[in-house]
């Protein structure tokens, strides 16, 4: 009540002994109105939000309320002094100059007073008072989050050289700062585990009458991801080199393309696809120049680069010509010697890389509709699908030597940041530029890359695709329903004695690795930042990770396996809380070894460690606060992911190895060779002494699958008796002699490519059914020792009622399910290259 009879005043007495303005304008042209909100609530404002130039003017009297802020106003001054426990700031109306604290800061634009109210700078006046503020240009959307809810934004040009600087220096030699391209994956989808996929749960059946099919392999029931093939039940939608096929599928014995997708942008090429009732969404990358007219630069001068073509969230767009192509490279004398000798080198010509999202409306599928075109800057990382919300993450480098370049002057830095960008067909044809003022960053794990994540409602075309943008990059991502993780490795030098028994210890120091966890909410295509934790070691990839009951659990590796002292490598489980706290923890598994593959199983944990033998854990996690080892199982080889075949029972996919006696006299007395590729059934029901009740071995040394490397290549149903995956065989051609110390080393032959068809039940275990392939005869017996990525390599299994389904990029075939006779294939269209 004192504040408002204090604004009230204040007002009053301004009213009376000045001469108000005209009405400021609201630079919004379409007149969208800016949405506000703080903490995650809406914030309700008398007067609209003002956008003047890039800096958003709001109400003081209801932002200093909403926050928090005690206002006190001194009308010989026209100055209001706002304070709040030990903060405080001074502004002054139509003055550009403003105090906080002792500090004399200068504003972009002055408060002032506008029909009765005050307006003032909104993100200055909020994070005076330790709020983090960002901007939606898009959406016109401003979020305002207490500072110890939300990660520190960079700000300006120089404090993010600043940030680069300090962690170059906490690196050490900063090997890790090089300059990346943008093909540098920060945050990895290398996958060890799959999660039994029920027949057709990543889209809903087209009818009750439909026959059932399959869906892709996921980690997380109701989180579909991304692959280069889907079926609807109907038709089969598969990622055909730079294009797109759908293929009515059924019947079998007349499979036939109905349509051919090409997209106008002649450098788009798809990369993976979702399907569901209706809309058919392609991801893929893309490119484009991005400068009127390159030209030759000096190798110590600073490039002369026009301003990048691309909107700022509240600037107008900037027209572009087109790129010329009679650039001509001009030779310079070369200095005589003992002189610097200064060469004109061609820069090629600059481009913009992105991940380019497409969607269709899925009507006649033989004339697809485009509906919508999304695009963000960067390599394509990951994406996630919860029901009609998409999630795309990316990976963008920038110009890190040349922002860093301590001679390159303001100009050249400025024409050199290349900050990240996004565009909407939903929000107009131009790229939005994300500044500096919008970018956060991740404490002590900054890197000179940008990490772009962007939400997408689908169902929902009007509603403008929402982009956050950090400074640095995370290892690992992991996504639930609800919520969106991502790791991020960080570096600390270990304290460790310098002398042992007297004499100084000649290992290199070890470095304490730790993984700090950043947990963002998922909304009906919208993300936000909740929360920080931070566990020791770092994770293997998005299977260490988990979330159940409000718990995350993760498993994390520390130390480093080549050590033989107190910091060689041991393997832990931590259970943490909604609030990222860690509550529970289960460390020092394995010492000597690391993680090879993780599977969560409602209150239990299987994890596989391997250095000469695989140990597989069997953990119980029932009781958050006390995780605990409930048995282990050591057998040779080790399993690069595991998947759950029921409640007690659990497959592991990996390769068999063979162990023999370490002839170098240096490390361990014995080291492990791996072989042919190896499955295995294990039995935990007696969770203290688990069991390999099957196994069965495919090959010699060089057998390979995309299986162990990619989840998504593993069809499996356990109604159905099916586990069905592609694979690259290799034989030694002396059987007798196949998985012995004295051929460990030996690899086998090529000798077929395609898919093994296996049945398995818990009373014969794996009993192969047959083997498909889409080579012909003439390919095996042209065969060399080795093989190749040839077009007729089976990729992808997926069935459609009693029809098994197989496909490369020159066919696709159908199989019955029950006999493995082929009951049709189709020849897909041939590849043209499309015109430049």
């Amino acid at each position: 009540m004192q504040k408002r009879t204090l604004f009230a005043g204040m007002l009053a007495l301004t009213l009376l002994t000045s001469v108000s303005p005209a009405p400021l304008t609201v630079a919004s042209e379409t007149g969208q109105a800016i949405a506000l909100t703080l903490n995650g609530q809406p914030v309700s404002l008398s007067v609209q939000p003002r956008l003047i130039g890039n800096t958003l003017m709001v109400p003081l009297r209801e932002l200093s309320d909403a926050l928090g802020v005690k206002v006190q106003w001194d009308e010989a001054e026209r100055s209001a002094t706002a304070t709040k426990a030990e903060r405080s700031i001074k502004l002054r109306l139509d003055s550009k100059e403003a105090t906080r604290g002792s500090e004399a800061v200068a504003l972009d634009e002055a408060p002032a007073l506008d029909n009765g109210n005050i307006l003032v700078p909104l993100r200055f006046f909020s994070e005076s008072f330790d709020f983090n503020v960002y901007w939606d240009g898009a959406n016109k959307r401003v979020t305002i989050v207490d500072a110890d809810k939300s990660l520190p934004t960079v700000g300006s040009r120089e404090r993010m050289e600043a940030l680069l600087k300090e962690s170059a220096a906490a690196h050490g030699s900063g090997s890790s700062m090089m300059l990346r391209g943008d093909n540098a994956i920060a945050v990895t989808e290398k996958s060890t585990a799959a999660a039994p996929q029920a027949a057709g749960s990543a889209a809903k059946q087209a009818a009750d009458a439909a026959p059932a099919y399959s869906g892709t392999n996921v980690q997380v029931q109701g989180v579909d991801e991304a692959d280069v093939i889907k079926t609807d039940g109907t038709y089969i939608y598969q990622v055909n080199r730079d294009r797109v096929l759908v293929t009515k599928a059924s019947p079998a014995e007349s499979m036939s393309v109905v349509s051919t997708v090409y997209w106008a942008d002649p450098n788009f090429y798809p990369q993976e696809l979702y399907v569901d009732d209706n809309y058919l969404v392609v991801v893929g990358h893309t490119s484009y120049p991005t400068y009127e007219k390159p030209g030759p630069i000096p190798y110590d001068a600073s490039p002369a680069v026009p301003a990048d073509p691309a909107t700022s969230a509240g600037s107008p767009a900037v027209n572009v010509s087109p790129p010329q192509d009679d650039v001509k490279v001009v030779p310079v004398p070369e200095p005589g010697i003992g002189k610097a000798k200064k060469m004109v080198v061609w820069p090629g010509r600059p481009t913009r890389s992105t991940t380019k999202t497409i969607v269709y409306e899925l009507g006649d599928r033989t004339q697809l509709k485009q509906v919508r075109e999304a695009e963000l800057e960067g390599h394509y990382v990951s994406s996630r699908k919860v029901g009609d919300s998409l999630y795309v993450v990316t990976n963008k480098s920038m110009n890190y030597f040349w922002i860093m370049r301590q001679e390159a002057d303001f100009g050249a830095k400025q024409a050199n940041e290349s900050l990240p960008a996004y565009r909407d067909s939903a929000a107009g044809d131009q790229f939005i530029t994300i500044g500096y003022e919008d970018i956060r960053y991740f404490p002590k794990a900054v890197e000179p890359n940008y990490l772009l994540i962007g939400g997408l409602k689908l169902s929902k075309p009007d509603q403008k695709m929402q982009v956050t943008s950090y400074l640095g990059s995370g290892q690992n991502v992991y996504a639930s329903p609800d919520n969106l993780y991502v790791t991020v490795s960080e570096y600390e030098p270990a304290k460790e004695n310098e002398q042992t028994d007297g004499k100084t210890n000649v290992m290199p120091a070890p470095l304490h690795m730790t993984s700090a966890i950043y947990k963002f909410g998922m909304d009906n295509g919208t993300v936000r930042y909740v929360g920080r934790g931070k566990v020791p070691g770092h994770a293997l990839n998005q299977f260490s990770m988990d979330e159940h009951n409000g718990y995350f659990r993760i498993a994390t590796t520390s130390g480093d396996m080549w050590r033989n002292d107190e910091h060689t490598s041991k393997n832990n489980v931590y259970v943490l809380d909604e609030a990222l706290s860690v509550i529970g923890k289960l460390e020092g598994l394995a010492p000597g070894e690391r993680i090879y593959s993780v599977r969560y199983a409602g209150n239990r944990a299987y994890m596989v460690t391997f250095k000469n033998t695989d140990p597989l854990f069997v953990l119980d996690l029932s009781n958050p606060q006390a995780p605990a080892m409930l048995g282990k199982l050591k057998i040779p080889g080790y399993s690069d992911y595991l998947h759950p075949y029921d409640e007690n029972h659990l497959i592991g996919f990996g390769k068999e190895a063979v162990e023999v006696a370490n002839k170098k006299g240096e490390g361990s007395d014995t080291v492990a060779f791996y072989q042919g590729m190896k499955l295995a059934l294990f039995d935990v029901s007696d969770v203290a002494n688990p069991k390999e009740l099957f196994k069965e071995t495919i090959g010699d040394r060089g057998t390979e699958s995309p299986l162990l490397h990619n989840h998504k290549a593993l069809l499996f149903s356990k109604e159905k008796q099916l586990l069905a995956f592609p694979v690259t065989v290799a034989e030694l051609k002396d059987k007798s002699g196949a998985n012995t110390p004295e051929n460990a080393s030996k690899y086998g032959d090529f000798t077929f490519q395609g898919a093994y068809v296996y049945g398995l039940d818990l009373q014969k275990g794996f009993q192969l059914r047959g083997r498909i392939t889409h080579l012909t005869a003439d390919d095996l017996n042209k065969a060399g020792q080795h093989w190749y990525g040839s077009e007729r390599n089976i990729e992808r299994l997926l069935y459609i009622g009693d029809t098994l389904y197989s496909s490369s990029p020159d066919m696709l075939k159908a199989n019955d399910l029950n006999t493995l006779r082929e009951v049709g294939s189709l020849q897909l269209p041939a590849w043209k290259p499309r015109n430049p």
